[in-house]
């Protein structure tokens, strides 16, 4: 599974070099993590949907797949860019970058998650579930992956992979694609865009030293600024109808959307304070302003789907 587009680029802080932390940097396990649970809120709306409960085996089966998956498509990323990660000052302690993984060990374990993983999924799901999974993976590691130092559109482009862990975890529970899992997969999409200008505004210049072409890093830094602004804003407002859009499917119920949209509001309040940059020449300041942004995007997305678990199908709690 891919880790997302935008999550990818949070910084870490420095880890003892054992082998198992290596691994942990490795697979991104805070990023896996966040999957893990978008994935799991789209099992446990897509079984409800079908009218059993969400806890059994079935639900531990596709989470596995799925991460392992995840820590594969981590690994094969980590890979492609170690140079380029050594360049960056926050991510030049990786252990790909900093030679503690030779390339040969970490492409063994990338692959063999990746492929290994998707089989399972496979297998103790369904065909589809474990297809969609791979084109995932791919997707991310093959095509967004080298993208970032070609073109800007990288991020729209990344974006897709990013967003399809809930509706994986629905066709998990469903077998099918339907609008549900849709909705979800447009809720994730969304949201990464406020999330992710706000990282590139935070790290621009690390990306400009590493050749990584983003929105927030173009040369003319007035222009940066105006299109990085405009980006989130239009993403933070389409995210409140996007996010009740799942009322509208009847998947969730009155409680759900009042909470959506106070929580969208929110969202939205922080992108507009985020908008200050365009009026301070203070680096520090900036930093500030994005970094708030930053830490709202990430208490949004779980509270949403929160909010969506506990009043799934119009009721509190299952």
């Amino acid at each position: 599974m891919a880790t997302s587009a935008t999550t990818d680029h949070v910084l870490a802080p420095a880890k003892p070099h054992s082998l198992l932390a290596d691994y942990a940097t490795l697979f991104k396990l805070r990023i896996s993590t966040m999957v893990i649970i978008t994935a799991g809120a789209g099992y446990y709306l897509g079984s409800l949907r079908s009218g059993i409960s969400p806890f059994h085996a079935g639900l531990l089966q596709a989470l596995i797949g799925i991460a392992v998956v995840t820590c594969g498509s981590s690994a094969l990323n980590q890979a492609l860019e170690r140079k380029s990660d050594s360049l960056m000052r926050r991510t030049a302690d990786r252990p790909m970058a900093a030679g503690r993984i030779s390339l040969a060990h970490g492409l063994i374990l990338g692959f063999a998650a990746t492929f290994l993983g998707s089989l399972y999924l496979a297998y103790t799901t369904n065909l589809l579930t474990g297809t969609l999974t791979l084109l995932t993976a791919i997707g991310y590691v093959a095509i967004y992956t080298p993208l970032k130092r070609v073109t800007t559109i990288n991020t729209f482009i990344g974006a897709f992979p990013g967003a399809l862990p809930p509706l994986i975890g629905w066709t998990a529970a469903r077998g099918v694609i339907e609008w549900p899992g849709v909705a979800l997969f447009a809720i994730l999409f969304v949201w990464q865009f406020p999330h992710f200008m706000a990282i590139g505004w935070m790290y621009r210049d690390d990306y400009a030293r590493a050749g990584i072409r983003l929105t927030p890093n173009l040369p003319n830094t007035r222009y940066a600024a105006q299109s990085t602004v405009i980006q989130a804003l239009f993403y933070a407002v389409l995210m409140i109808p996007t996010s009740l859009w799942l009322s509208w499917l009847h998947i969730t119920g009155l409680p759900y959307t009042i909470v959506a949209t106070l929580l969208g509001l929110w969202y939205l309040y922080a992108t507009i304070r985020f908008a200050r940059i365009l009026h301070s020449s203070n680096d520090a300041d900036n930093t500030a302003i994005a970094r708030n942004l930053l830490k709202t995007s990430v208490l949004y997305l779980p509270l949403l789907m929160l909010a969506m678990i506990l009043n799934a199908q119009g009721r509190l709690l299952f």
